[in-house]
């Protein structure tokens, strides 16, 4: 099944080519995670496919139609996108950030309705920001803003999500804490995520659908276990690496050559047991 998808797409910024002549599935249901060496065009295609930059060519469609032709709010009621590094007004609170999510659901003859209050209710308490309704953003830790900003999302009512590097500047805690929080949406309500990560082996580990890309197009696009290869890291990364599996979840797990202290025999059997 198809929900999103980019057909012989091409974006350019100031005469400089960035997305040449790409296409690509994203398929329904399921979490989608761009990987790519700095400047590749990850976060360009994603924009692109939320229509917050024009194509010069080709097409984006949302479950079969264009969305060049589509009104924006028609558009935000089926896909929300979270870009990197948002940032809200001082003293803004949890709250009333989460009530920008209706405002695609807004007209002149249709106001704040008890459907937008449950939606906003609802998209608290999936992101557990219930208790931090009514702090201000500004002063929520690095992984509680993530959140907040998350919840805004689900509070569109959309059914696909896109998100920029929603762990970036976080620790691993809060990395993991807000991958999970992704995961159990796409669980519980088969909600389609699609997102940027740098992180390789987080990206085999939650993805259903990697799509790697390199010189401006899709190098290969699968599921993690066919498409993370030695060959595939050292051509979109210039890195050689072995693959070995996740101890914990069995997904592909990427370990890259280089320097660094080789530890000895006796502390790896002991960490080991």
């Amino acid at each position: 099944m198809k929900s999103l998808e980019a057909k012989d797409v091409r974006f350019s910024y100031d005469d400089k080519l960035i997305l040449n002549d790409l296409t690509v599935t994203i398929p329904k249901g399921k979490i989608t995670v761009f990987i790519g060496g700095n400047g590749c065009g990850k976060s360009t295609l994603l924009r692109t496919m939320a229509r917050l930059l024009k194509t010069e060519k080709g097409m984006i469609l949302l479950d079969g139609e264009d969305i060049s032709t589509r009104k924006t709010k028609d558009i935000a009621k089926q896909m929300s996108i979270l870009p990197q590094g948002p940032s809200a007004p001082e003293g803004l609170s949890v709250e009333q950030l989460v009530k920008q999510g209706r405002y695609p659901h807004q007209s002149f003859l249709k106001q704040w309705s008890l459907e937008d209050e449950k939606m906003v209710s609802k998209a608290l308490r999936a992101t557990g920001m219930t208790e931090h309704a009514l702090s201000a953003v500004d002063e929520l830790s690095g992984g509680q803003r993530q959140r907040a900003w998350i919840a805004m999302t689900l509070a569109q009512g959309s059914d696909t999500l896109l998100l920029d590097e929603p762990t970036t500047y976080l620790d691993m805690s809060h990395q993991i804490d807000v991958l999970d929080l992704l995961y159990e949406l796409n669980e519980k309500e088969q909600r389609t995520v699609v997102m940027v990560l740098h992180d390789m082996n987080l990206a085999c580990r939650y993805a259903h659908h990697l799509v790697a890309m390199r010189n401006k197009t899709i190098y290969d696009a699968g599921a993690p276990d066919d498409i993370m290869t030695k060959k595939m890291v050292r051509d979109v990364f210039n890195m050689e690496c072995m693959i070995t599996n996740d101890p914990i979840f069995g997904s592909p797990m990427v370990i890259p050559h280089g320097k660094g202290r080789m530890a000895d025999e006796s502390s790896i059997r002991a960490k080991a047991k």
